[in-house]
């Protein structure tokens, strides 16, 4: 097979024009070469290079290819572990975009007078892909955020008095007045490709091959252990590459939303609750954003609808059912000649700036790094 031309846009989306395509295109290609070359040996060892990782328009995906999707739970796992009951988890992750960190975020609208939920909108798309877009065509971004978050946006909100787009802005900046896309500050696409390239590694330590993705996670340090896509992420990738295959992502790149399960659901009239889940962004393969409303000629609205008998109060009832995915290319099973890591991740101790680094990265829960969200610029995830 050969390379392919050009990296394409999230969900395949038509927002952007030729020069705008092309910009995202690099972009992504010289995310996925950094994440290759990965963190200068002098300030990290055992991290570097990725060998097996590669990049789909300057390396040829060869006959025996085969794609691997990676799925995960939405609701943030790390809230889950540290509430309570259900109840307060529920709403400690409906409080703050800030705790979504699943690669989900959603903001949930009510009826003023009811209380009741009418309406929640879920996106997994990068912030990247907004400045870039923000760049390219500003009068976009605001038709855009008119069309899914309000009639009411002005662009003044998004783009303040400097002229540059705010990603966290009035209308989307919390969870009650729209989310047009992903503002956590480890949602991002540039983190999404530097997991996957640190995952290739293989790890051998003391003659023992490390296979599961706690061990895989707190070794390589690669994201955070205790989230539902890090570690999940990391050992389906590792998987692949400890069968000496060379590992890409599959174009385009991106965060997709795999399914919504409805089983033990229940609507008023009978109705399939899934009928209620729309797809708002994003072609059929790749959605990027969904939407769980009832029409209003139905006579009820989503806090009618029950989940295992309970009423739905909370958006993040729906993303306990919500699975996102990543979706990984695999070939040359059997032919890599990399040879494993037999140590783990270290910050070295002699060389200069090995003290800042030590501090850098003892103040991560694991390691990692993420574009900027400007697409032009990166930064280690802090």
């Amino acid at each position: 097979m050969n390379t392919i031309n050009s990296y394409g846009p999230p969900g395949n989306l038509d927002d952007l024009d030729d020069t705008g395509l092309k910009a995202w295109s690099m972009f992504i290609g010289d995310s996925v070469d950094q994440a290759i070359k990965g963190p200068d040996p002098s300030q990290v060892l055992n991290d570097s290079p990725r060998s097996q990782f590669y990049d789909l328009t300057k390396t040829d995906t060869a006959a025996d290819a085969q794609q691997a999707t990676v799925t995960w739970t939405a609701f943030p796992r790390r809230i889950k572990v540290h509430s309570l009951s259900d109840i307060q988890r529920w709403q400690r992750a409906d409080a703050s975009r800030d705790v979504q960190d699943e690669y989900c975020e959603w903001s949930v609208t009510r009826d003023p007078a009811s209380g009741k939920i009418t309406k929640v909108m879920f996106t997994c798309e990068g912030p990247e892909y907004w400045n870039l877009l923000a760049q390219s065509d500003p009068a976009k971004v605001l038709q855009l955020y008119q069309t899914h978050i309000s009639p009411d946006v002005k662009h003044g909100d998004l783009f303040g008095a400097t002229g540059t787009y705010q990603p966290r802005n009035q209308w989307n900046d919390s969870t009650s007045h729209g989310a047009m896309h992903l503002i956590q500050a480890n949602n991002t696409l540039g983190a999404e490709i530097e997991l996957a390239a640190a995952a290739t590694i293989v790890r051998n330590i003391d003659g023992t091959e490390l296979t599961t993705d706690q061990d895989l996670i707190q070794c390589s340090r690669y994201g955070e252990p205790e989230r539902n896509s890090d570690p999940h992420i990391g050992g389906a990738v590792n998987a692949l590459a400890r069968q000496k295959a060379d590992i890409a992502l599959a174009d385009p790149v991106g965060l997709y939303f795999d399914d919504l399960k409805t089983d033990g659901w229940a609507t008023p009239d009978g109705s399939d609750p899934k009928s209620y889940w729309t797809r708002r962004r994003g072609d059929e393969s790749h959605p990027v954003r969904f939407v769980y409303e009832v029409p209003q000629d139905k006579g009820f609205t989503v806090g009618d609808i029950t989940i295992n008998g309970t009423p739905i109060q909370y958006g993040a009832q729906i993303a306990d059912y919500i699975t996102i995915r990543l979706s990984a290319v695999a070939c040359r099973f059997g032919q890599s000649t990399t040879p494993p890591k037999t140590a783990c991740l270290q910050v070295p101790t002699a060389p200069a700036g090995a003290a800042e680094a030590a501090r850098h990265i003892s103040s991560l829960p694991a390691h990692g790094y993420h574009a900027a969200p400007h697409p032009t610029s990166r930064t280690r995830r802090r």
